[in-house]
């Protein structure tokens, strides 16, 4: 039976036996905004967020976010706490507040300088700063605090999302043994050698192993994650039920594959869903030509400049197809406090300049850089209308922009030229599947995107919508929720204590170090 919305609100009832389910992330599902003195409210860009709220909305519960927008305590009680979606309340927000210089060493800092890079091994160095450290324990504490203080009165699920939040389920744990904590690592996880260059690789390891359940895209990188435990921590590891215990307490390993709500292409579809096409084509004089569209935030993992590259490598390949498409690049800015994402901005811009004065006319420019926020009511519609849709990340956990062009394409048409190094490219085998280091594959794929017959584009997609409608984000969160309710104990529980929440970690040479070499993973059937 498929995953769906009620099926997914009955297994929270069921399996949840009454415990609260809390969701823990770095980023707000709803941002609220003063803007001309008035009071905005915005969808923030991100698969996590997309990918989340449908699920919130069906079980319910409280979701415990940094609240970043300018209008955020304005629009919250005194306790930081909003019900949402505004039309139509299905759950809490509850907003942690962060001083500045908490919000640039925690996110700009160690999660986006250090953990990022060090998880995507795309050749950027990751920098350690002890202050960004310092910042990062600070605000795992701090959300430590409210998630218990949200946690209070009986039990509870709480499911943490994504690096930035390593140390925060050994606090939890520590405070509330009582707890069954789970966590999704929404990025990559490398192998041991790469990840042992961070300072700080046990103190990371042993919060994360306070977890009952954690999470990656892909068995492979639960491969690398429990080699890393190997080679770094003392601890003892179950190859034949892929579980660490540590502590007289034990994490299970699993991969769950994230996806999308099929139904929200739908929703973003219905009416005249081609206005808004119609409107970008006269704002960037695109015509009636054939577009192959981009949706990525402006980040160093999507591989955007080679992209561009490959745009310009095809029309030396193939220049009778000068003036007969565009790349729409939507680019949404990101991290732009951070020196090396304004220069990857920057570069992005000189050689969307470039290409198109070197094979461009007054009339035609072979890509258009949108580097602005769209939203779905614009991504959707462009979705449906591209004529191919291109995902070259450099590395990427999943990369739900491939799914999500594929649930907007009802006409069973359409190309996604994907990147062979996303978690996405294990699932979605009937897209055109591409190294995006290698510029002459790369515009072949951009070739066939413009090229390839009805036919095979609908045999390739039919499959491929097949996929993502039976592997939706429903059955994601139904599969993660049925493997953490079988660690939660629906008997009595005692008070939960009220004490600080400690801040513990494994001392530098509590952990030695053992290289013997691991083998080969492969998750139990």
């Amino acid at each position: 039976m498929a995953w769906t919305k009620d099926r997914l609100e009955d297994a929270a009832r069921t399996r949840l036996g009454g415990a609260k389910l809390i969701v823990v992330a770095n980023r707000e599902p709803y941002i609220h905004n003063l803007r001309n003195g008035a009071v905005e409210l915005m969808r923030p860009a991100g698969g996590l967020t997309t990918a989340l709220d449908p699920v919130m909305r069906a079980c319910g519960g409280t979701w415990v976010a940094h609240g970043s927008g300018s209008a955020d305590r304005l629009s919250s009680d005194a306790r930081g706490r909003v019900r949402v979606p505004p039309d139509d309340p299905s759950y809490t927000l509850r907003r942690v507040w962060l001083t500045p210089e908490q919000e640039n060493g925690y996110y700009y800092g160690f999660a986006n300088s250090s953990l990022w890079p060090l998880c995507h091994q795309v050749y950027h160095r990751p920098t350690f700063d002890p202050a960004h450290w310092a910042a990062y324990q600070e605000v795992n504490d701090l959300f430590a605090a409210a998630v218990l203080e949200e946690a209070r009165g009986g039990p509870a699920l709480v499911f943490v999302q994504d690096y930035h939040f390593a140390l925060l389920p050994r606090l939890l744990k520590r405070a509330r043994p009582d707890l069954v904590v789970a966590q999704f690592w929404h990025i990559p996880w490398p192998n041991p050698e790469t990840f042992r260059v961070c300072p700080w690789a046990g103190e990371l390891l042993d919060g994360m192993l306070g977890n009952d359940l954690l999470g990656f895209h892909i068995q492979y990188h639960c491969n690398n994650f429990l080699e890393s435990v190997d080679r770094t921590v003392e601890s003892r590891i179950c190859r034949e039920r892929f579980s660490v215990t540590r502590g007289g307490r034990t994490t299970r390993v699993r991969p769950f594959p994230i996806s999308v709500d099929p139904d929200l292409a739908a929703e973003h579809l219905a009416g005249d869903w081609e206005a808004p096409v119609a409107a970008l084509r006269r704002k960037y004089n695109l015509g009636d030509r054939l577009l192959l569209l981009g949706v990525d935030r402006v980040d160093y993992t999507k591989g955007i400049p080679e992209r561009l590259r490959a745009v310009a490598r095809l029309l030396d390949l193939h220049p009778g197809l000068a003036g007969r498409f565009h790349l729409v690049q939507l680019g949404a800015p990101s991290r732009t406090s951070l020196p090396e994402y304004r220069a990857l901005t920057d570069e992005i811009h000189a050689l969307a300049a470039d290409i198109n004065e070197r094979y461009g006319t007054p009339d035609w420019r072979p890509v258009v850089f949108v580097n602005e926020h769209a939203g779905p009511e614009l991504i959707y519609p462009l979705y449906r209308a591209a004529a191919g849709c291109v995902v070259s990340s450099l590395h990427d956990g999943m990369n739900l922009v491939a799914k999500e062009f594929v649930t907007a394409r009802d006409d069973e048409q359409g190309v996604l030229v994907l990147s062979e190094f996303t978690g996405a490219a294990r699932e979605l085998t009937d897209a055109v599947l591409v190294n995006p280091f290698d510029v002459d594959r790369l515009a072949n794929g951009l070739l066939a995107a413009l090229t390839m017959p009805p036919a095979e584009r609908q045999r390739r997609m039919r499959r491929m919508r097949a996929q993502v409608a039976d592997h939706n984000i429903y059955r994601w969160a139904g599969t993660m929720l049925s493997e953490a309710s079988k660690l939660m104990d629906h008997g009595p529980r005692p008070a939960a204590p009220r004490v600080a929440v400690p801040r513990v970690y494994v001392p530098a040479d509590a952990a030695p170090a053992r290289f013997a070499p691991a083998p080969v993973l492969t998750h139990p059937a």
